[in-house]
Order: structure tokens, then sequence, then C-alpha cells
């Protein structure tokens, strides 16, 4: 495998460079806009380096029943649509991907959905989708020799890049918004040996800070604006596709942050069809928080002055961490996908993310608060008839529920959210929470407490 299978494309002008031609912060030097990872060598059916279809479907499928470390992550064993190394010998893996394709059964009879199901990254080592996209981008850092790498975190991606970053035996650079990162996250970037630094600013501000570092040192940077991140995170939708018998779901939703979920999705979704993997794409929506939707605002706001659409970031503000961004990088890569597969791009409220998050714990599954956007997108947009009854639906679950447990304990414990967040929802708010009771050290007291209990 060598590095000519793949070159960098900008996305905003088009032009065409080598992976190590890229920058330190992977914007183009001609328009500034990001990269994606192209394969040229896939454009003509004729073409030897072209995968075959057949045979693919069945080498990742037996690669199941493989012992070695490759085969068996989720990532690398489909590592011919992600020729992106050199050598495969130079991947880090910590067992990423395979994640599982729940059913859910309880919230689609609430819905009047037959087929709906959560694609739930939360399962990875680290507990998040970022390791799917750390063990790509990583591996080329590793590669290309790099002693450091660095990422600026509202917490998941600090975590599993300290993770695969000690795994390969390198040093890690966290740089996290001071008191807007939820504990466990936090817990995890140090345990794994990374150097953290909390600063007095936001996200946004964490990341300004960081490129200007990586412009100045050799330190590689992992922020999703690495094109290597993406060609990791696009494999749960071969992973969607296979469990599914090479068919796709009529809609794919995803929670919006930084937005390289998304678009990362969408781009794998995308190459399967143009490969004859699949027939065609789903519809991929994006879901945001009220108090940090900079990608609704831009696809729903209308035009601008002179006919064109502004995207403009905003201060982001809502409990759901892991989304709490307000200029993303990736913002044009998915308003893209959004508008090309015919999509939908709205917001929730932090009552009806809280609510989706109780409800998505009695599947017993659970998530972390940003996933369960995507469950309340899913609410409005079957309201509004944009999801039919007969439709196959998968949510995306990005977050284990343990990674913000605070979140979790205030719901139950009724001091979440404030009484103007949850007024018009008070109701069903109280038929979910399940907080912890004292009671009597006898039996009967305890079957007492059992019968107040709704099912």
């Amino acid at each position: 495998m060598n590095d000519n299978l793949h070159t960098l494309r900008c996305f905003g002008c088009g032009a065409r460079i080598s992976g190590p031609e890229a920058r330190p912060d992977f914007r183009c030097a001609d328009c500034g806009d990001l990269f994606e990872v192209e394969y040229p060598g896939w454009v003509t059916r004729q073409s030897q380096t072209r995968p075959n279809p057949g045979a693919l479907k069945w080498l990742w499928r037996e690669r199941r029943c493989s012992g070695e470390a490759l085969d068996r992550s989720g990532v690398w064993r489909f590592r011919e649509l992600l020729p992106i190394l050199d050598n495969f010998g130079n991947a880090v893996t910590l067992g990423e991907g395979n994640t599982e394709l729940y059913a859910l059964p309880r919230a689609g009879r609430a819905l009047g959905l037959d087929q709906l199901y959560a694609k739930h990254q939360g399962m990875n080592p680290t507990g998040s989708f970022k390791d799917t996209g750390m063990t790509a981008a990583l591996s080329v850092a590793r590669e290309r020799g790099f002693e450091w790498v660095a990422c600026a975190s509202t917490g998941n991606t600090s975590a599993a890049m300290a993770a695969y970053a000690a795994r390969a035996g390198m040093r890690s650079l966290v740089l996290i918004p001071e008191g807007k990162i939820a504990w466990g996250k936090l817990s995890q970037a140090m345990d794994y040996g990374a150097v953290t630094c909390q600063l007095k600013t936001d996200f946004d501000g964490c990341l300004k800070v960081l490129l200007e570092i990586v412009r100045e040192a050799p330190i590689y940077l992992l922020n999703s604006m690495n094109p290597y991140r993406l060609e990791g995170q696009k494999t749960p939708a071969l992973e969607i596709a296979e469990a599914f018998d090479w068919n796709v779901p009529d809609h794919l939703i995803v929670p919006g942050g930084n937005l390289a979920n998304s678009s990362a999705l969408g781009k794998g979704f995308k190459e399967m069809k143009e490969l004859g993997l699949v027939a065609r794409v789903p519809k991929i929506s994006v879901i945001q928080a009220e108090g940090a939707n900079p990608l609704v605002r831009y696809l729903n706001d209308g035009a601008g002055t002179e006919g064109e659409k502004e995207f403009k970031a905003v201060e982001a503000n809502t409990r759901a961490t892991a989304i709490r961004i307000g200029n993303p990088a990736s913002w044009k890569k998915a308003a893209r996908v959004v508008e090309e597969t015919g999509g939908w791009c709205l917001d929730v409220s932090e009552a009806e993310i809280a609510l989706a998050k109780a409800e998505i714990g009695l599947e017993g599954i659970g998530c972390e608060p940003a996933s369960a956007v995507t469950l309340a997108g899913l609410k409005k947009l079957r309201a509004q008839g944009a999801v039919a009854e007969s439709d196959r639906v998968v949510l995306v679950l990005t977050g284990h529920t343990l990674k913000d447990a605070d979140y979790t304990i205030d719901f139950h414990r009724g001091m979440l959210l404030r009484p103007e967040e949850a007024a018009g929802h008070e109701a069903a708010i109280d038929g979910l929470r399940r907080n912890a009771r004292v009671v009597d050290a006898t039996p009967p007291a305890v079957l007492a407490a059992m019968k107040d209990v709704p099912a």
C-alpha cells in the first residue's frame, strides 16, 4: 500500500495535494478551506485499484472470524476502503468499531415506527464514536514519525486521542475549555497520560490556540479538520449497510456538534454507492441543540443580502457538552450532505434532549446527552410527516451513558432543568424520573416503594 492511492482534495477550490504536503492546520494554502481524502483509482470501473464489491463483502464478513487485530477492528477490517497508510502494520488499534445496531421497540411504538434502530458508537473502547476516527488519523501520525499529537476538545476527542496515543507510545496534548467539560471524559484523558490544559475560553477559543501551536511545533493535529479522522468515522456506514444485508435505511439521524461525523457518514454511503456496494444513500439529517445551532440557522434562515447564505458562528450554550460548539469546522461538508441526501437539519430544546435521553435509557442501552438529540429530532420529523410509518430509521448514538453521569443523576433527582426549561414537559419528566428512594430496611417498605413506580 502506498500514498499515491489517495490524494487530498480541497473542499472549496478543488486543489489536490498529496497527504504529506498538507499544512499543519489542514487548511488549503490557496483558499483556506478543509481537505477531504479522495481515491482517484476508484473513478473508472476498469481501474485496477477499484475494489470489487462482491469480493469485498465476502472478505469483510470472513474477517469477523479472524484472530488478527486489524481484522477484528471495525475500522481496519474495511481497510480496502481507506488505503491511507503506506503499511497497515503501522495501524494503531484498540479493537474499535463493530458496534451493535440495537432495535428500539419501545421508542418505535411510541412513534408508530416498525423499524427504529440505534447504531451505538458509545460502545467503542473509550466510549464514543471518536475512536473510529482516531485509529485512522493517529495511525497516519505514527507512520509519518510524529512524537506528539494534540487536540482541542469538549471531552470525547481528548479521551480517544489520549488512549490511542498511549497505545502507540506517543505523547498527547489536550486543550479543554475550563469548567465546560464532563469530568468523566476529562478523567479518561488524564488516565491515559495526556498533558491536559484547561484554558479560560470556550471550545472554539481552545482550537484557535491549538492551531497557533501546531504551526510552530512538530505536533500533529487530531481535531476533525484532519481529513483522516473522517476516513475512520465513515466506517459505521459500512457496518450499518452490512447489518441490513447491504441495504440502507431510509433515514440516518446524526447529532450535530463539530459536524464531521455527519460528513464522514455521508462520505461513506456515497462511496459505497459509487463502488456498487449499495444501490442508494439514506436521507441524512443533523440535529443540534437550540443553544448550539449554527448549522440550523445557516440552512433555515434564508439567503443573505447578496443572495447567498452566510454561515455565522454562535455562542454555544447547552448541557449536552459534546455538541456545545458554536463554530464547527466541518459545517460546509455537513451542509452538503444534508442537502444532497434530502435530509433535514433542526434543533431541539434542553427539555426535549433530557426526555429523549431518559427514553433511550428505558431501552436498556442509554447514551450521553448529545446522542439523545437524535431521538428528540426524530419526534419532530415524525410530527412534520418527514418520516413515514414504513420507513427504516437509524439513530446514531455517539457516546456512552457514563460519559456524563452527573447529567443523568441530576435529571432523575429533578435538578437538571430550570422551571422555565421544563415548562410544558412536567408530566413527561415526572413519568420518566427514577430517583433513588430512602425507605426502611424492611421487605414491606421496599415492596410498597415498587408499587409507586410506573412501568
